[in-house]
């Protein structure tokens, strides 16, 4: 499937304009904060950014963390087209996470910024992923919980006057992908049950060795109430032997 067919170049402009320069509230609340704890005193040399978007947390793992070296991949070209703009040093290949264009080992720090949820072909991207990483390398996932997109993209049920009740699972163990749609944007999101990640994470040679739900730090405070009532994403970091 191309990112036509999932709405990804459609959704492209209203994409970029809802993440600003900080990121959309997940990651400038939640999951930027978490990853700046575990990133601090650590130094890697190359660093690939699996799904980049629009270049944001490239630039931020140059800028941020003093990687040196950062490649962004993604397949849709209007989104690269952005990064690039904004980051006209930067390296922005257009490329399948299923098909990465680089030699086996190639990099240190290989991350995957809430693109699992984005891409078809799951164990493919997974087995490539490892493939590019070093030995001793770092493979640092941010992911939607798996609850939440079990949802089927309609997870809060509200009450008559609008207030948020609880969240509907539904089709849990059930791979299955569903259109999401918000503030002008229509994609198509991928779920899959939690043990689908792990077991496949696992069968690629990788080990697990942190596993966080960092809670949301700041933002307006219903969206930080919602989101600590019912939190939506996970940090997991995987080590290469």
């Amino acid at each position: 499937m191309n990112d036509e067919e999932n709405g990804w170049s459609q959704s492209a402009p209203a994409w970029i304009e809802s993440q600003g320069s900080e990121g959309d509230f997940s990651r400038e609340f939640v999951l930027d904060p978490a990853i700046d704890t575990l990133m601090a005193g650590r130094r890697f040399d190359r660093a690939l950014d699996v799904g980049c978007g629009e270049g944001r947390f490239c630039r931020r793992m140059r800028t941020r963390y003093g990687i040196a070296s950062v490649t962004g991949i993604d397949p849709t070209e209007p989104l690269l087209a952005a990064a690039r703009t904004r980051d006209p040093q930067g390296t922005y290949l257009k490329a399948d996470a299923e098909a990465l264009p680089f030699p086996d080992e190639s990099f240190d720090l290989v991350v995957s910024y809430l693109s699992l949820i984005d891409i078809p072909d799951l164990p493919q991207a997974i087995s490539e992923m490892a493939r590019v990483l070093r030995p001793k390398g770092t493979l640092l996932i941010a992911n939607l919980n798996s609850f939440i997109t079990a949802c089927g993209g309609t997870a809060w049920v509200k009450d008559g006057a609008g207030r948020k009740q609880f969240v509907r699972v539904d089709r849990y163990l059930e791979d299955h992908a569903d259109w999401q749609a918000w503030r002008g944007i229509r994609i198509l999101n991928h779920h899959r049950p939690m043990s689908r990640y792990m077991t496949l994470l696992l069968a690629a040679g990788l080990q697990l060795v942190r596993f966080e739900e960092p809670p949301a730090i700041g933002g307006p405070p219903p969206a930080r109430e919602a989101y600590n009532r019912v939190p939506y994403a996970h940090l997991m970091e995987w080590t290469k032997p």
